[in-house]
């Protein structure tokens, strides 16, 4: 027998406050249109005032829990992926930990800003392969709306907020690739490349900063770096993209999401795509993708899912499991 990190339960948590494209034409040289189509984005999510990362990240967690008929003290540890934690110390994790009521376990926070959600995935994977937990929560939550230079039409329009989550459990497999679970994970840095993409702020500044891009640059890498993840987790599996059901991207630009469907030969109907409703949500926007997809019915038990993401960093990967 071989033991599988298995999906168990996902839940999401969106703020009220729905902005769409046309909002921004007041104030910056823009057009639905024009967001739209360099995007795919028609509106997003952004976090009432005094509304934290944490507490979205509540809220999804606790849809999750929910969804796995499970309750806090069932989960032996909580990775929460975020680049806009509540403060600096400490971590948004334990912030989630004890607005749930979670007496037990350990919580801790895991930063490679977009492509958090996959790192965080596969230290949950780590951790109930080892033994150190049967029960991982596993959250993906942002606030990039605090990030915003609301003068640069290139970045602002592109960022929303909210919170997705997963319940993952240790169970016994065949150790086939038919098991349900994670079946592989790939991940990736190259630190050559942090001024593509960064917020010109933190602790060395005194600051909270902005987030600067270089679009261009940002695409490039994304399209190549995104498919070679899949295929290369997908390898490991000893699977290949004939076989995947669903792509489930990190959700940044519809012609990125594209461009790597088409890189993996697969087409844009084997895609779970949330970006038009969500913009970029980071960390939190694939645990978006995924309960969005079940919740709809796409996502079925048993399902092989192949998800990817990149981020600042450069930081990227991919997750192969099966639902």
């Amino acid at each position: 027998m071989t033991t599988r990190a298995v999906v168990i339960g996902a839940g999401h948590y969106l703020p009220e406050r729905v902005v769409e494209n046309a909002e921004f034409e007041a104030s910056l040289d823009t057009t639905d249109e024009w967001i739209r189509a360099r995007s795919g984005i028609e509106r997003r999510h952004f976090a009432a005032e005094g509304q934290t990362t944490s507490d979205l990240a509540t809220r999804a967690a606790r849809a999750a829990l929910s969804d796995a008929r499970l309750e806090p003290d069932d989960i032996d540890a909580i990775i929460l992926a975020t680049s806009t934690a509540d403060l600096t110390f400490p971590s948004a994790a334990t912030m989630v930990q004890a607005a749930l009521g979670m007496t037990r376990g350990f919580a801790f926070d895991v930063q490679a800003v977009c492509a958090g959600f996959i790192f965080a995935l596969a230290n949950a994977n780590a951790l109930i392969l080892s033994g150190q937990a049967k029960r991982v929560l596993v959250i993906g939550a942002e606030t990039f709306s605090r990030l915003m230079d609301w003068t640069d039409r290139g970045t602002c329009v592109l960022f929303g907020d909210g919170a997705g989550a997963l319940v993952i459990e240790a169970r016994d497999g065949e150790g086939t690739t038919a098991d349900r679970g994670i079946l592989s994970t790939d991940l990736n840095s190259d630190g050559r490349h942090r001024d593509i993409l960064y917020v010109d702020g933190g602790v060395s500044t005194g600051t909270t900063g902005h987030l600067r891009m270089e679009g261009k640059e940002v695409f490039r890498h994304a399209v190549e770096k995104l498919a070679q993840t899949a295929q290369t987790a997908l390898d490991k599996a000893g699977l290949d993209s004939g076989d995947v059901d669903w792509i489930v991207p990190h959700q940044a630009n519809i012609r990125i999401i594209a461009g790597t469907a088409k890189k993996m030969n697969l087409p844009m109907d084997n895609v779970i795509v949330t970006v038009q409703d969500h913009g970029n949500t980071s960390a939190a926007s694939i645990p978006l993708a995924l309960s969005v997809g079940k919740a709809r019915g796409q996502i079925k038990t048993g399902d092989l899912l192949v998800t990817e993401a990149i981020g600042g960093g450069l930081a990227w990967g991919a997750v192969v499991l099966r639902w």
